[in-house]
């Protein structure tokens, strides 16, 4: 046998299930902290405030559709409980509830709260709001604050003319954002011919249902004929509807529902708020691979140019040095050493010492020439590849996708972390482009190399190139240096023609010494260089990389508690239909 909802044992059910939802709201209301979202958090905080309250009705219309009068006679106020005149007089929200006798309080300039004796207010609360068209400022934005909390929307069209279009857009609203349960007044029907005031009571059934409402409940009524004790007024149709579905025991029961729906949606909008952070996330974790994709592929372009150029210099180094080594063998030849030796004793010039110097000129000079046009072609295609690394990236950076925008309805503040991080990181790429001294590296250069201030002074990119060439310059020359000096010591005694065979073989060791000091050194200061300009990129998009890092941890955890809130929520939803299927009375 089923309990009457007024008894004893179902009261103490229903408060404990509005004890659960109470704590199922508080976690939702954590979560919505956790959001950053201050809006949602204030409706959940209204809707606790609120659970244990009375019912409550939610008057809604235009200015001058009848509203106020429609309450009066609602409650059969011997009083007027909400004034009535010729212009516009509902300039506040007045929420009336029940109290021991009539009087007003003034909560805020746009709220007033009016106790009024009537019995029927200890089952429910009657919100009357401000027309939906009205022009003051505040009263939407106040009036949408009661909206979740409501449960039960009573839209007060006039009779005459029901389809005002402020009226059915607030219907939009309520219906999409919080699926509130919905009845319709056609107020003042006295004022209508019986045939006209059927076509526009179908009208409305017809315009209801184009917002999702399968079997709108509309009701024709007149104020005037109610107030005055006229037969036929319509409230008592009214009244039989909210004895039958609302009140009777069932307004308690038919609350914890509501506020389920209202909790849920804002569940609902939570997860579309998810989702859009879940995709902005991993498109930002695209662009931060295609980011490191980016910098691997030309570091790797950058030294395998690098390694051609040092291949293409020491393969002039060879060719100068071994026809050198050709020139110098010939030279040291017996009969060659032996015609120098007589031309010198006769007083001719043609001394062997005289030639050796002119021998080490030459070579300095061939190096000179001939690596430092293979330098000036290399240097200009590794310095080509690191300016376009560092313009793509700037590209990469200006062209990320914002999915999750900053006035977002859920996610805005993260949305705004997310952007105040980008645009840091934007700003701080664009300072390192044009700092010169970002591209400066001390530590790969000789102690005496000062780049010059007419380089110093241009942008960043400018200053690769330079860089680049002091870096290989520098060692080329300092090793070919070292050439000359070894050659020069060789040269220094006075009986060459006699030591042939230990002096090409030193001759060789020299060259080969030096060329491979010469590979090893420019390999590793260009690499270095190079590593060196890729952990300085890389640095910028270190907070990029924190983010994500962090967005991935808050998001699993959110998900995690969002889901959990919906089963239970569900969960819940299913214990109270099952057991009181009254609560799907209403459409």
């Amino acid at each position: 046998m089923t309990l009457p909802v007024s008894s004893p044992l179902v009261q103490s059910e229903i408060e404990t299930y509005r004890s659960i939802i109470g704590d199922i709201a508080h976690r939702l209301q954590d979560l919505t902290a956790d959001a950053d979202n201050t809006d949602l958090a204030k409706t959940i905080s209204e809707l606790r405030l609120h659970l244990s309250e009375p019912y409550l009705f939610v008057i809604v219309g235009e200015v001058k559709s009848g509203k106020s009068s429609f309450i009066n006679a609602l409650l059969k106020a011997e009083l007027e409980i909400c004034k009535v005149a010729p212009s516009p007089m509902t300039d506040t929200i007045q929420q009336i509830v029940y109290g021991p006798e009539h009087k007003e309080v003034t909560i805020n300039p746009y709220l007033k709260k009016i106790f009024f004796p009537e019995e029927i207010l200890k089952e429910f609360t009657v919100v009357d709001t401000p027309g939906t068209n009205t022009i003051i400022e505040h009263h939407q934005e106040i009036t949408e604050q009661f909206i979740p909390a409501a449960d039960l929307i009573v839209f007060v069209f006039e009779a005459k003319n029901p389809y005002r279009q402020s009226a059915w857009e607030f219907l939009k609203l309520i219906r999409g954002e919080w699926t509130k349960k919905v009845i319709f007044v056609l107020q003042q029907k006295d004022l209508m011919k019986e045939g006209d005031l059927e076509i526009n009571i179908l009208g409305v059934v017809e315009q209801a249902k184009k917002y999702d409402i399968s079997q709108p409940v509309v009701f024709a009524v007149s104020a005037l004929q109610e107030l005055e004790g006229q037969p036929g007024s319509g409230f008592k149709e009214l009244r039989d509807f909210i004895q039958s579905h609302i009140t009777g025991g069932k307004a308690a029961v038919l609350k914890l529902s509501n506020s389920l729906t209202t909790l849920e949606n804002i569940c609902n909008t939570l997860a579309e708020g998810l989702d859009l952070r879940k995709k902005q996330y991993e498109v930002d974790r695209q662009f931060q691979k295609e980011v490191h994709e980016h910098l691997n592929k030309h570091r790797d372009q950058a030294v395998r140019k690098v390694n051609q150029l040092i291949q293409n210099l020491l393969r002039h180094y060879d060719q100068i040095t071994t026809t050198k080594e050709e020139e110098l063998a010939a030279e040291l030849g017996f009969l060659q050493v032996l015609k120098r030796s007589v031309m010198s004793v006769l007083g001719k010039k043609y001394d062997l010492k005289e030639w050796m110097r002119t021998f080490t000129t030459d070579l300095g000079k061939q190096l000179n020439e001939g690596l430092s046009k293979e330098l000036n072609n290399g240097i200009k295609d590794v310095t080509n590849d690191i300016q376009t690394m560092v313009q793509l990236l700037e590209l990469k950076i200006k062209n990320s996708t914002s999915i999750l925008k900053n006035d977002s309805e859920v996610f805005s503040a993260i949305a705004e972390r997310r952007y105040q991080v980008l645009d840091n990181m934007n700003e701080t790429f664009r300072q390192f482009v044009t700092d010169s001294s970002n591209f400066y590296d001390e530590s790969v250069l000789s102690k005496d190399y000062q780049l010059a201030p007419n380089v110093a002074k241009g942008t960043g990119l400018a200053v690769v190139g330079a860089m680049i060439t002091a870096l290989t310059h520098g060692y080329v020359f300092d090793i070919t240096g070292g050439i000359l000096t070894t050659l020069g010591i060789l040269f220094a005694g006075g009986t060459l023609g006699f030591n042939r065979r230990k002096i090409m073989r030193t001759y060789r060791e020299s060259i080969r010494e030096n060329r491979n000091k010469l590979d090893h050194t420019l390999q590793t200061k260009l690499v270095e260089y190079i590593d060196h300009l890729k952990v300085k990129v890389e640095e910028i998009f270190s907070k990029l990389d924190l983010h994500l890092q962090n967005e991935a941890k808050e998001i699993q955890v959110f998900d995690k508690k969002l889901k959990e809130t919906q089963d239970q929520l569900k969960s819940i939803d299913r214990e109270l239909n099952d057991k009181y299927p009254f609560i799907s009375s209403i459409a």
